[in-house]
């Protein structure tokens, strides 16, 4: 079993990192090199990985990854059109971007591209996020319809950190707020070392399919960058949802 888990930690790692070497794989892990060794041998003739060009391997993940991600979901065709996207909203903010989709009541992490940055952001894939506590989650909330909104008032907002917003007319507010400028801004209000710049990814009017955010530690985060990741994640997102139409 544990085997089967390092194989698992590795074949994310070398998702949201690639392309990557056993060396970096074995710091990034804090696993031994013969560990990562043999896990990444066992993904490459699994074919979940291969070899990138170069003379230094460094291994990327193949086709099969994400066939089967098409299958566990239907995210497939929205991961194939965002990815590209992504990419360059990471050349031109040098951080960490997220790609998260709604489920119920949360928004789950299905896609990351990492900064090179020595601080980052680090969150798992499948990770869920609060929606009213998040920069992903209120981009969603501001483009969803009304009924939504109030059926996430109805319930007690939980308190993560000093700066969450728990009043519903605050939360409201902040929606007309993100709306208007285009895109959302959390500062520590799930976790109170992370900062992010969202915006929602939509397809049809009042039904957000997901959302985009760049994503920094707090003390990265100030009214210069907020509003140049904030352009920036905007037009990211309209562009996904120009191409998904």
């Amino acid at each position: 079993m544990k085997n089967v888990l390092n194989a698992l930690r590795v074949l994310e790692e070398v998702a949201a990192r690639q392309p990557i070497g056993v060396g970096e794989l074995a710091r990034v892990l804090d696993v031994p090199k013969s560990s990562v060794q043999r896990a990444l041998v066992t993904l490459h003739t699994a074919g979940w990985i291969r070899p990138g060009p170069g003379e230094v391997t460094r291994w990327v993940m193949t086709s099969k990854a994400l066939a089967v991600g098409g299958r566990a979901g239907s995210d497939l065709g929205l991961r194939d059109v965002a990815v590209p996207v992504m990419e360059e909203l990471r050349r031109r903010t040098e951080e960490t971007i997220h790609l998260t989709v709604p489920e119920e009541d949360k928004l789950v992490l299905i896609e990351r591209l990492e900064t090179s940055k020595p601080v980052r952001i680090s969150m798992a894939l499948g990770h869920a996020l609060p929606l009213h506590a998040s920069a992903n989650g209120k981009a969603v909330l501001a483009n969803s319809r009304p009924e939504v909104v109030r059926r996430l008032l109805a319930t007690e907002l939980p308190r993560y950190t000093d700066t969450t917003i728990t009043d519903p007319d605050d939360l409201l507010a902040e929606l007309a707020k993100i709306r208007a400028r285009g895109f959302a801004v959390n500062h520590g209000e799930w976790r109170s070392d992370v900062g992010s710049v969202a915006a929602a990814v939509v397809t049809e009017p009042g039904k957000p399919i997901a959302s985009l955010s760049v994503n920094l530690p707090v003390s990265r985060l100030t009214a210069e960058s907020e509003t140049l990741y904030g352009a920036a994640v905007a037009e990211a997102a309209k562009t996904v949802s120009g191409r998904l139409r």
